[in-house]
Protein backbone atom coordinates (compact mmCIF):
# COMPACT_ATOMS: atom_id res chain seq x y z
CA UNK A 1 0.00 0.00 0.00
CA UNK A 2 0.91 3.87 -0.41
CA UNK A 3 -0.40 7.13 -0.32
CA UNK A 4 -0.57 8.14 -3.91
CA UNK A 5 -4.24 7.97 -5.34
CA UNK A 6 -6.50 9.96 -7.49
CA UNK A 7 -9.00 12.33 -5.80
CA UNK A 8 -11.86 13.15 -8.77
CA UNK A 9 -9.19 13.83 -11.80
CA UNK A 10 -6.37 15.10 -9.45
CA UNK A 11 -3.61 12.80 -8.61
CA UNK A 12 -2.37 13.31 -4.78
CA UNK A 13 0.64 12.14 -2.27
CA UNK A 14 -0.59 11.97 1.21
CA UNK A 15 -2.92 15.09 1.29
CA UNK A 16 -1.27 17.02 -1.75
CA UNK A 17 -1.79 17.81 -4.95
CA UNK A 18 1.31 16.42 -7.56
CA UNK A 19 0.35 19.03 -9.93
CA UNK A 20 0.67 21.51 -6.88
CA UNK A 21 4.30 20.68 -6.29
CA UNK A 22 5.55 20.17 -9.96
CA UNK A 23 4.07 23.94 -10.70
CA UNK A 24 6.20 25.63 -7.63
CA UNK A 25 9.65 23.01 -8.22
CA UNK A 26 9.93 22.15 -12.25
CA UNK A 27 9.96 19.00 -13.55
CA UNK A 28 11.30 16.32 -13.01
CA UNK A 29 11.52 15.80 -9.72
CA UNK A 30 11.27 12.35 -7.23
CA UNK A 31 8.34 12.94 -4.59
CA UNK A 32 8.42 11.02 -1.56
CA UNK A 33 5.87 10.38 0.71
CA UNK A 34 7.08 10.17 4.65
CA UNK A 35 4.13 8.65 5.64
CA UNK A 36 4.71 5.46 3.49
CA UNK A 37 8.02 5.18 4.20
CA UNK A 38 6.71 4.65 7.97
CA UNK A 39 3.84 2.62 7.18
CA UNK A 40 5.99 0.05 5.62
CA UNK A 41 8.61 0.23 8.27
CA UNK A 42 6.28 0.00 11.04
CA UNK A 43 4.40 -3.07 9.52
CA UNK A 44 7.72 -4.89 9.70
CA UNK A 45 8.75 -3.72 13.13
CA UNK A 46 5.37 -5.03 14.16
CA UNK A 47 5.71 -7.90 12.44
CA UNK A 48 8.86 -8.95 13.86
CA UNK A 49 8.06 -7.85 17.29
CA UNK A 50 8.20 -10.66 19.27
CA UNK A 51 11.70 -11.48 18.09
CA UNK A 52 13.03 -8.00 18.82
CA UNK A 53 15.21 -7.51 15.86
CA UNK A 54 17.05 -4.50 14.46
CA UNK A 55 15.84 -3.25 11.87
CA UNK A 56 18.34 -1.67 9.45
CA UNK A 57 17.33 0.12 6.30
CA UNK A 58 19.33 -0.03 3.67
CA UNK A 59 20.53 3.00 2.48
CA UNK A 60 21.57 1.66 -1.21
CA UNK A 61 17.76 1.82 -1.61
CA UNK A 62 17.23 5.44 -1.21
CA UNK A 63 20.16 7.89 0.79
CA UNK A 64 17.69 10.85 0.85
CA UNK A 65 18.68 12.35 4.51
CA UNK A 66 15.11 13.56 5.45
CA UNK A 67 13.96 10.26 4.47
CA UNK A 68 16.38 8.26 6.70
CA UNK A 69 16.15 10.91 9.47
CA UNK A 70 12.20 10.44 9.71
CA UNK A 71 13.51 5.98 10.02
CA UNK A 72 16.02 6.73 12.60
CA UNK A 73 13.45 8.44 14.76
CA UNK A 74 11.06 5.20 14.69
CA UNK A 75 14.10 3.43 16.06
CA UNK A 76 15.78 2.23 12.69
CA UNK A 77 19.12 1.21 12.02
CA UNK A 78 21.19 1.58 8.36
CA UNK A 79 22.61 -0.83 6.40
CA UNK A 80 26.04 0.63 4.17
CA UNK A 81 28.02 -0.50 1.83
CA UNK A 82 30.30 2.96 1.20
CA UNK A 83 32.32 5.21 3.51
CA UNK A 84 29.96 8.07 1.61
CA UNK A 85 27.16 6.07 2.52
CA UNK A 86 28.92 6.37 6.58
CA UNK A 87 28.83 9.88 6.02
CA UNK A 88 25.15 10.39 5.83
CA UNK A 89 24.29 8.21 7.86
CA UNK A 90 25.96 9.84 10.41
CA UNK A 91 24.62 13.14 10.10
CA UNK A 92 21.34 11.88 10.76
CA UNK A 93 22.19 11.08 14.26
CA UNK A 94 21.41 7.41 14.25
CA UNK A 95 23.24 5.33 16.88
CA UNK A 96 26.42 3.70 15.86
CA UNK A 97 25.62 0.49 17.19
CA UNK A 98 23.00 0.40 14.70
CA UNK A 99 25.01 0.44 11.65
CA UNK A 100 26.10 -2.14 9.67
CA UNK A 101 28.72 -1.73 6.82
CA UNK A 102 28.25 -4.45 3.76
CA UNK A 103 29.82 -4.54 0.43
CA UNK A 104 32.43 -6.80 -1.20
CA UNK A 105 35.14 -4.26 -1.92
CA UNK A 106 35.44 -2.01 1.49
CA UNK A 107 39.14 -0.02 1.71
CA UNK A 108 41.54 0.81 4.33
CA UNK A 109 40.28 4.44 4.58
CA UNK A 110 36.63 3.20 4.52
CA UNK A 111 37.02 0.32 7.42
CA UNK A 112 39.14 2.96 9.82
CA UNK A 113 36.52 5.22 9.31
CA UNK A 114 33.84 3.19 10.50
CA UNK A 115 35.98 1.61 13.71
CA UNK A 116 36.69 4.73 14.58
CA UNK A 117 33.02 5.96 14.44
CA UNK A 118 31.91 2.28 16.71
CA UNK A 119 29.94 0.76 14.26
CA UNK A 120 28.12 -2.08 15.51
CA UNK A 121 29.92 -4.84 13.23
CA UNK A 122 30.89 -4.99 9.63
CA UNK A 123 29.49 -8.27 7.43
CA UNK A 124 32.58 -9.88 6.31
CA UNK A 125 32.65 -10.97 2.57
CA UNK A 126 36.33 -12.76 1.93
CA UNK A 127 39.20 -14.16 4.15
CA UNK A 128 41.32 -11.07 2.42
CA UNK A 129 38.85 -8.77 4.05
CA UNK A 130 39.07 -10.47 7.51
CA UNK A 131 43.20 -9.35 7.07
CA UNK A 132 42.34 -5.64 6.02
CA UNK A 133 40.03 -5.46 8.86
CA UNK A 134 42.28 -7.59 11.44
CA UNK A 135 44.96 -4.61 10.02
CA UNK A 136 43.38 -1.91 10.53
CA UNK A 137 41.40 -2.35 14.12
CA UNK A 138 45.20 -3.65 15.06
CA UNK A 139 46.68 -0.07 13.92
CA UNK A 140 43.87 1.26 16.20
CA UNK A 141 44.19 -0.78 18.83
CA UNK A 142 40.62 -1.46 18.74
CA UNK A 143 38.57 -4.48 18.90
CA UNK A 144 35.55 -4.96 15.98
CA UNK A 145 32.51 -7.14 15.83
CA UNK A 146 32.10 -8.75 12.53
CA UNK A 147 29.55 -11.20 10.86
CA UNK A 148 30.58 -13.06 8.09
CA UNK A 149 28.15 -13.10 4.91
CA UNK A 150 27.72 -16.68 3.76
CA UNK A 151 26.42 -17.71 0.42
CA UNK A 152 23.81 -20.26 0.89
CA UNK A 153 23.84 -21.17 -2.55
CA UNK A 154 20.02 -20.36 -3.37
CA UNK A 155 18.80 -18.93 -6.77
CA UNK A 156 15.51 -17.06 -6.11
CA UNK A 157 13.24 -16.29 -9.03
CA UNK A 158 14.49 -12.45 -10.00
CA UNK A 159 16.44 -10.65 -11.98
CA UNK A 160 19.95 -12.28 -12.37
CA UNK A 161 21.48 -8.87 -12.00
CA UNK A 162 20.07 -8.68 -8.52
CA UNK A 163 20.60 -12.60 -7.67
CA UNK A 164 23.28 -12.13 -4.72
CA UNK A 165 23.13 -15.98 -2.96
CA UNK A 166 24.16 -17.89 -5.91
CA UNK A 167 27.78 -19.96 -5.69
CA UNK A 168 28.61 -18.11 -8.49
CA UNK A 169 28.09 -14.31 -7.47
CA UNK A 170 31.06 -12.56 -6.35
CA UNK A 171 29.00 -12.25 -2.42
CA UNK A 172 29.89 -14.39 0.61
CA UNK A 173 31.88 -17.19 1.34
CA UNK A 174 30.86 -20.99 1.17
CA UNK A 175 30.11 -23.04 4.20
CA UNK A 176 32.62 -25.05 4.57
CA UNK A 177 35.22 -21.77 4.23
CA UNK A 178 33.33 -20.21 6.41
CA UNK A 179 33.55 -22.45 8.97
CA UNK A 180 37.39 -22.68 8.95
CA UNK A 181 37.33 -19.24 9.41
CA UNK A 182 35.50 -19.11 12.15
CA UNK A 183 37.26 -22.29 14.08
CA UNK A 184 40.74 -19.90 13.44
CA UNK A 185 39.42 -16.87 14.45
CA UNK A 186 42.45 -16.85 16.88
CA UNK A 187 44.60 -15.68 13.99
CA UNK A 188 42.93 -12.42 14.04
CA UNK A 189 43.35 -10.85 17.65
CA UNK A 190 41.59 -7.33 16.89
CA UNK A 191 38.33 -9.24 15.66
CA UNK A 192 35.34 -10.80 17.21
CA UNK A 193 33.14 -13.33 15.48
CA UNK A 194 29.89 -13.03 16.37
CA UNK A 195 27.44 -13.37 13.71
CA UNK A 196 26.25 -14.92 10.44
CA UNK A 197 25.06 -12.68 7.19
CA UNK A 198 23.02 -13.94 4.33
CA UNK A 199 21.68 -11.79 1.44
CA UNK A 200 20.50 -13.77 -1.23
CA UNK A 201 18.79 -10.89 -3.44
CA UNK A 202 16.40 -8.45 -4.01
CA UNK A 203 12.95 -7.97 -5.11
CA UNK A 204 11.92 -11.65 -4.29
CA UNK A 205 8.18 -12.25 -3.79
CA UNK A 206 7.73 -16.06 -2.68
CA UNK A 207 9.12 -16.88 0.94
CA UNK A 208 11.17 -19.90 -0.30
CA UNK A 209 14.10 -18.89 -0.98
CA UNK A 210 14.46 -16.71 2.41
CA UNK A 211 13.46 -20.18 4.22
CA UNK A 212 16.13 -22.13 2.36
CA UNK A 213 18.99 -19.71 3.26
CA UNK A 214 17.76 -19.05 6.19
CA UNK A 215 18.13 -23.17 7.28
CA UNK A 216 21.09 -23.95 5.70
CA UNK A 217 22.56 -20.80 8.10
CA UNK A 218 20.98 -21.72 11.13
CA UNK A 219 22.74 -25.09 10.44
CA UNK A 220 26.05 -23.79 9.95
CA UNK A 221 25.66 -21.74 13.27
CA UNK A 222 24.69 -25.03 14.86
CA UNK A 223 27.78 -26.28 13.87
CA UNK A 224 29.94 -23.70 14.54
CA UNK A 225 28.51 -23.76 18.22
CA UNK A 226 29.36 -27.25 18.44
CA UNK A 227 33.17 -26.52 17.36
CA UNK A 228 33.39 -23.98 20.50
CA UNK A 229 32.44 -20.88 18.28
CA UNK A 230 30.52 -17.76 19.64
CA UNK A 231 27.57 -16.86 17.58
CA UNK A 232 25.39 -13.85 18.93
CA UNK A 233 23.35 -12.37 15.45
CA UNK A 234 21.45 -13.43 12.55
CA UNK A 235 21.25 -11.36 9.88
CA UNK A 236 18.73 -12.29 7.05
CA UNK A 237 19.22 -9.73 5.08
CA UNK A 238 16.65 -7.86 2.70
CA UNK A 239 15.20 -8.53 -0.77
CA UNK A 240 11.75 -8.36 -0.22
CA UNK A 241 9.67 -7.19 -3.22
CA UNK A 242 6.87 -4.94 -3.87
CA UNK A 243 4.30 -4.45 -6.13
CA UNK A 244 5.42 -2.66 -9.54
CA UNK A 245 2.60 -3.98 -11.96
CA UNK A 246 1.04 -7.82 -11.34
CA UNK A 247 3.62 -9.11 -8.79
CA UNK A 248 2.24 -10.77 -5.51
CA UNK A 249 4.82 -10.14 -2.85
CA UNK A 250 4.17 -11.49 0.66
CA UNK A 251 3.26 -9.09 3.39
CA UNK A 252 5.11 -7.54 6.02
CA UNK A 253 3.47 -10.28 8.86
CA UNK A 254 3.40 -13.43 6.13
CA UNK A 255 7.27 -12.73 5.75
CA UNK A 256 7.42 -13.02 9.82
CA UNK A 257 4.78 -16.15 10.10
CA UNK A 258 7.22 -18.12 7.50
CA UNK A 259 11.13 -17.18 8.92
CA UNK A 260 10.37 -16.78 12.68
CA UNK A 261 9.19 -20.55 13.05
CA UNK A 262 12.42 -21.16 11.98
CA UNK A 263 14.15 -19.82 15.32
CA UNK A 264 12.21 -21.33 17.69
CA UNK A 265 14.88 -23.31 19.42
CA UNK A 266 17.03 -20.04 19.04
CA UNK A 267 16.18 -17.91 21.69
CA UNK A 268 15.53 -14.76 19.56
CA UNK A 269 16.65 -11.28 21.88
CA UNK A 270 18.33 -13.51 23.83
CA UNK A 271 19.92 -16.28 22.61
CA UNK A 272 20.47 -15.00 19.02
CA UNK A 273 19.78 -11.31 18.45
CA UNK A 274 17.73 -11.20 14.79
CA UNK A 275 19.20 -8.61 11.83
CA UNK A 276 16.92 -7.50 9.25
CA UNK A 277 18.64 -5.02 6.34
CA UNK A 278 15.13 -3.80 4.30
CA UNK A 279 15.19 -1.45 1.53
CA UNK A 280 13.01 -1.52 -1.65
CA UNK A 281 10.40 -2.76 0.77
CA UNK A 282 10.19 -0.22 2.58
CA UNK A 283 11.22 2.75 -0.47
CA UNK A 284 9.96 1.28 -3.23
CA UNK A 285 6.46 2.36 -3.37
CA UNK A 286 6.59 5.31 -1.50
CA UNK A 287 8.57 7.08 -3.78
CA UNK A 288 7.44 8.51 -7.56
CA UNK A 289 9.59 10.35 -10.63
CA UNK A 290 7.56 13.06 -11.99
CA UNK A 291 8.38 14.15 -15.81
CA UNK A 292 6.56 16.66 -18.23
CA UNK A 293 5.68 15.65 -21.72
CA UNK A 294 7.84 18.08 -24.53
CA UNK A 295 6.33 16.42 -27.26
CA UNK A 296 4.47 13.78 -29.46
CA UNK A 297 6.11 11.66 -32.29
CA UNK A 298 4.75 9.29 -34.56
CA UNK A 299 6.87 7.37 -37.08
CA UNK A 300 5.71 4.65 -39.55
CA UNK A 301 6.65 2.04 -36.90
CA UNK A 302 5.51 3.36 -33.39
CA UNK A 303 4.89 6.55 -31.37
CA UNK A 304 6.36 8.26 -28.90
CA UNK A 305 5.72 10.25 -26.10
CA UNK A 306 9.18 12.03 -25.13
CA UNK A 307 9.41 13.75 -21.97
CA UNK A 308 11.90 15.63 -19.31
CA UNK A 309 13.14 12.55 -17.09
CA UNK A 310 15.75 10.18 -18.89
CA UNK A 311 17.91 7.35 -18.08
CA UNK A 312 20.12 9.60 -16.06
CA UNK A 313 17.14 9.96 -13.73
CA UNK A 314 16.01 7.04 -13.89
CA UNK A 315 18.27 4.11 -15.45
CA UNK A 316 15.94 1.02 -14.34
CA UNK A 317 14.07 0.47 -17.28
CA UNK A 318 17.22 0.52 -19.71
CA UNK A 319 19.48 -1.42 -16.91
CA UNK A 320 17.03 -3.95 -15.64
CA UNK A 321 14.35 -4.22 -18.29
CA UNK A 322 12.60 -2.55 -15.45
CA UNK A 323 8.58 -2.27 -15.54
CA UNK A 324 7.09 1.63 -13.65
CA UNK A 325 3.14 2.07 -14.06
CA UNK A 326 3.05 5.35 -15.30
CA UNK A 327 -0.50 7.60 -14.65
CA UNK A 328 -1.61 10.96 -15.75
CA UNK A 329 -0.99 13.78 -12.72
CA UNK A 330 -4.36 14.98 -13.70
CA UNK A 331 -6.84 13.29 -15.50
CA UNK A 332 -8.51 14.00 -19.40
CA UNK A 333 -12.29 15.39 -18.88
CA UNK A 334 -14.86 12.82 -20.45
CA UNK A 335 -14.30 9.98 -22.40
CA UNK A 336 -10.67 9.69 -23.32
CA UNK A 337 -9.34 7.00 -26.11
CA UNK A 338 -6.23 5.12 -25.55
CA UNK A 339 -2.98 4.78 -27.41
CA UNK A 340 0.26 2.42 -27.78
CA UNK A 341 3.34 4.51 -26.98
CA UNK A 342 6.94 4.41 -25.82
CA UNK A 343 7.45 6.85 -23.28
CA UNK A 344 11.06 7.92 -23.58
CA UNK A 345 13.59 10.71 -22.63
CA UNK A 346 16.12 13.12 -24.19
CA UNK A 347 19.12 11.16 -23.69
CA UNK A 348 21.11 10.50 -26.87
CA UNK A 349 20.79 6.54 -26.13
CA UNK A 350 18.09 4.39 -27.89
CA UNK A 351 18.33 2.86 -24.62
CA UNK A 352 16.62 5.89 -23.29
CA UNK A 353 12.93 4.53 -22.36
CA UNK A 354 10.63 4.64 -19.39
CA UNK A 355 8.06 2.29 -20.53
CA UNK A 356 8.01 0.52 -24.05
CA UNK A 357 5.00 -0.45 -25.72
CA UNK A 358 2.62 0.88 -22.89
CA UNK A 359 -1.25 1.64 -23.62
CA UNK A 360 -1.43 4.80 -22.49
CA UNK A 361 -4.72 7.69 -22.10
CA UNK A 362 -4.45 10.26 -24.74
CA UNK A 363 -2.07 12.84 -23.57
CA UNK A 364 -0.90 16.12 -25.37
CA UNK A 365 2.39 18.23 -24.51
CA UNK A 366 2.43 19.76 -21.45
CA UNK A 367 0.64 17.23 -19.83
CA UNK A 368 2.40 15.85 -16.31
CA UNK A 369 3.49 12.29 -15.78
CA UNK A 370 4.04 10.15 -12.36
CA UNK A 371 6.20 7.21 -12.72
CA UNK A 372 5.08 4.69 -10.08
CA UNK A 373 7.47 2.81 -7.57
CA UNK A 374 10.57 4.71 -7.71
CA UNK A 375 11.51 5.38 -4.09
CA UNK A 376 13.69 2.56 -4.53
CA UNK A 377 17.29 2.80 -6.70
CA UNK A 378 16.06 5.89 -8.16
CA UNK A 379 17.85 8.80 -7.43
CA UNK A 380 20.45 6.85 -6.14
CA UNK A 381 21.50 5.65 -8.95
CA UNK A 382 20.96 9.09 -11.33
CA UNK A 383 23.69 10.79 -12.85
CA UNK A 384 24.40 13.65 -14.85
CA UNK A 385 24.67 12.16 -18.50
CA UNK A 386 24.79 14.15 -21.72
CA UNK A 387 25.40 17.19 -18.96
CA UNK A 388 22.55 17.08 -16.93
CA UNK A 389 21.71 18.11 -13.36
CA UNK A 390 20.19 15.48 -11.35
CA UNK A 391 16.85 16.36 -10.48
CA UNK A 392 15.33 17.55 -7.12
CA UNK A 393 13.81 15.29 -4.03
CA UNK A 394 10.29 16.66 -2.63
CA UNK A 395 8.93 15.16 0.53
CA UNK A 396 5.24 15.49 1.27
CA UNK A 397 3.82 14.95 5.00
CA UNK A 398 0.35 14.95 5.70
CA UNK A 399 -0.75 18.82 3.72
CA UNK A 400 2.71 19.96 3.50
CA UNK A 401 5.84 19.33 0.88
CA UNK A 402 9.37 20.34 1.54
CA UNK A 403 12.32 20.53 -0.87
CA UNK A 404 14.45 17.86 0.74
CA UNK A 405 17.11 17.83 -1.95
CA UNK A 406 17.68 20.96 -4.17
CA UNK A 407 17.77 20.29 -8.15
CA UNK A 408 21.17 20.94 -9.13
CA UNK A 409 22.60 23.32 -11.02
CA UNK A 410 24.94 23.74 -14.42
CA UNK A 411 27.40 25.11 -11.73
CA UNK A 412 27.21 22.07 -9.61
CA UNK A 413 28.11 20.16 -13.17
CA UNK A 414 31.80 21.40 -13.15
CA UNK A 415 32.09 21.81 -9.64
CA UNK A 416 35.78 20.48 -8.90
CA UNK A 417 36.59 20.79 -12.45
CA UNK A 418 39.23 23.32 -14.32
CA UNK A 419 40.57 23.31 -17.61
CA UNK A 420 43.92 22.73 -17.19
CA UNK A 421 45.89 25.20 -19.41
CA UNK A 422 49.36 23.45 -18.99
CA UNK A 423 47.91 20.02 -21.09
CA UNK A 424 46.71 22.36 -24.23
Amino acid sequence: MHRFEYRGREFYCEDVPVRKIAEAVGTPFYLYSIGTFLDHFLKLKAAFKSAGPLICFSMKANSNLTVLKSLVNEGAGLDIVSGGELFRAKKTGVDPKKIVFASVGKTPAEIEEAIRSKILMFNVESAAELEALNAVAGKLKMRQKIALRLNPDVTPDTHHYITTGAKQNKFGIDRRTAYRLFMEAYRYPFLDFTGVHIHIGSQITDSRPFVAAIRRSLEFIDSVRAGGGRIESMNIGGGLGIIYSKEKPQTAQAFADAILPLFKKYDLGRGLRLILEPGRFISGNSGILVTKILYKKKSRAKSFVIVDAGMNDLIRPAFYGAYHEILPVVKARGQVHREHADVVGPICESGDFLAKDRVLPALKVGDLLAVMSCGAYGFVMSSNYNSRPRAAEIVVRGGRFFTARLRETRGDLIRGERIVKAAL
